[in-house]
């Protein structure tokens, strides 16, 4: 009487629409959180709830308010207080003209620090005043246990969020449509006001790896460690895993198993998807 069972489980793995392995994947970071795009159902989680530092995930709070004040063919001058900062930067120059487009793509993309501090100023008019608009936005999406001081992750005296907290801010932004764009460009052609075109490469190395991922964000600082919100779509579904507190070692595999397992993908599929530009 089992027969007929059995069969169906081995039809269903030859097909590989069983997930990669029942059991979900080891997670070795110290936070993490899985979790359904669409439904917000969680998937996988482990120490949600515990205040850390995000590192540069937080940018995509940053960018969430930019996006959402819209205006993005506005240009910003660039001040001598934007480009004070380290240590990852386009080194822009004092008086140099960019779009808000241009400065937010090139935000998610790469992560520079001065870019942040350049369209925080420009939208708030200081960056103080920007982390009130940080910490006003993450309440609004619902999130109760942040507290944000600049709009880059650097570290700074009491800093912090959650997983879950950013899991709120990750939901939000995979619905951006601007933002969802821009997140998803493995690579971006950033022209300089001085005519200089540099090729940005993703820092997001399970988007540059595997085609099914389309997002998000990645952070460190030694205080954070390896940080990684990353989005994944495949047939119809789609899944965003926050990882915190991880080892350069493990970041990329832990969060694309964690992609694979919530996208219901067999190491079969998974290993179909991968591309040639992961490294």
């Amino acid at each position: 009487m089992f027969r007929p069972v059995i069969r169906v489980i081995v039809c269903l793995l030859l097909l590989g629409t069983v997930a990669w392995g029942a059991e979900p994947p080891v997670i070795t970071a110290k936070a993490a959180l899985l979790f359904d795009a669409n439904t917000g159902k969680v998937l996988l989680k482990k120490n949600e709830d515990q205040r850390r530092a995000v590192a540069s995930t937080q940018k995509l709070l940053t960018s969430l308010i930019i996006a959402e004040s819209g205006d993005l063919d506005r240009m910003v001058t660039i001040t001598a207080a934007d480009a004070n900062c380290e240590p990852t930067k386009l080194y822009l120059k004092v008086g140099d003209k960019y779009s808000r487009r241009q400065l937010l793509t090139a935000l998610l993309v790469k992560s520079p620090n001065d870019v942040a501090r350049a369209l925080a100023r420009d939208n708030a008019g200081s960056l103080d005043a920007f982390a009130q608009k940080m910490n006003r936005k993450m309440r609004d999406l619902g999130g109760m246990s942040s507290n944000f001081v600049n709009p880059n992750g650097l570290p700074a005296s009491d800093q912090y969020s959650t997983t879950r907290d950013m899991a709120r801010v990750a939901r939000a932004a995979y619905f951006n449509p601007t933002l969802r764009g821009m997140m998803s460009q493995r690579y971006y052609n950033f022209v300089y006001a001085s005519g200089k075109t540099a090729t940005l490469k993703n820092t997001n190395r399970v988007l540059r790896g595997y085609s099914f991922c389309n997002g998000m964000k990645t952070g460190y600082t030694d205080l954070a460690g390896h940080c990684l919100v990353s989005s994944g779509t495949w047939k119809g579904r789609s899944v965003i895993a926050l990882v915190y507190g991880e080892s350069k070692a493990r970041i990329w595999d832990e969060s694309a198993a964690m992609l694979a397992y919530g996208l219901g993908l067999s190491r079969a599929q998974l290993s179909t998807l991968r591309t040639d530009s992961g490294g």
